[in-house]
């Protein structure tokens, strides 16, 4: 009954948190992917694990009743029930353990999706110290050299991610704007090294 309502949770979070993965680039949606699978992963190892109380519990049960029944050598010591709880408490253990991995599965997934770990702006200008001059597509419509920020990237990096920590420190860009600054560049093929540049709009 619980593994019933624990589910019923899980799916009820990840329910809520499906329109912004898909709102997300491919990268995203992948992580997300694996971490859904990683939660199943336990869901089934949980449902596993109660099928085994349930089989100790009725074996537990047996021998109680075999205990209280007044028949000849056909009894169960007290060496026997002490094992059984023993592993009854070994499964609820691990039963807790694992209940705990969902809990910080569905805590990645609710701090943004699970992607684009490990943006770090301390590679980049100091946004606080004003932008930098690039040259971009949009640069040569205004007739000019564009206002922005030089970003490496980073492994594990996705433009969502990256344009989110820039939003966080003020500078209010989107990956279409990223994607419209950088000629080539592709949202689904980030590689880990290259310098891009990060408009800064007006």
């Amino acid at each position: 009954m619980k593994m019933i309502s624990l589910g019923l949770v899980i799916f009820a979070l990840i329910a809520a948190f499906t329109p912004r993965a898909y709102a997300q680039d491919a990268a995203t949606q992948g992580e997300l992917d694996k971490l859904s699978g990683q939660i199943q992963d336990v869901q089934d190892a949980l449902a596993a694990q109660d099928k085994r109380i349930e089989t100790l519990e009725k074996k537990i049960s047996d021998l109680q009743d075999k205990v209280n029944t007044p028949a000849g050598n056909d009894y169960a010591s007290t060496d026997d029930l002490k094992k059984l709880a023993e592993q009854v408490q070994e499964i609820d253990k691990k039963r807790q353990e694992d209940n705990q991995k969902i809990l910080d599965t569905l805590e990645k997934i609710g701090k943004g999706g699970g992607g684009g770990a490990g943006v770090d702006l301390r590679h980049s200008p100091d946004v606080s110290t004003g932008p930098t001059t690039g040259t971009g597509t949009s640069a040569a419509n205004t007739g000019g050299p564009q206002q922005g920020y030089e970003y490496t990237i980073l492994a594990g990096n996705t433009l969502s991610a990256i344009a989110k920590a820039y939003r966080a420190q003020g500078v209010k860009v989107s990956v279409s704007q990223i994607l419209a600054a950088n000629p080539g560049l592709s949202a689904n093929n980030l590689i880990v090294g290259k310098k891009i540049f990060i408009p800064a709009p007006q």
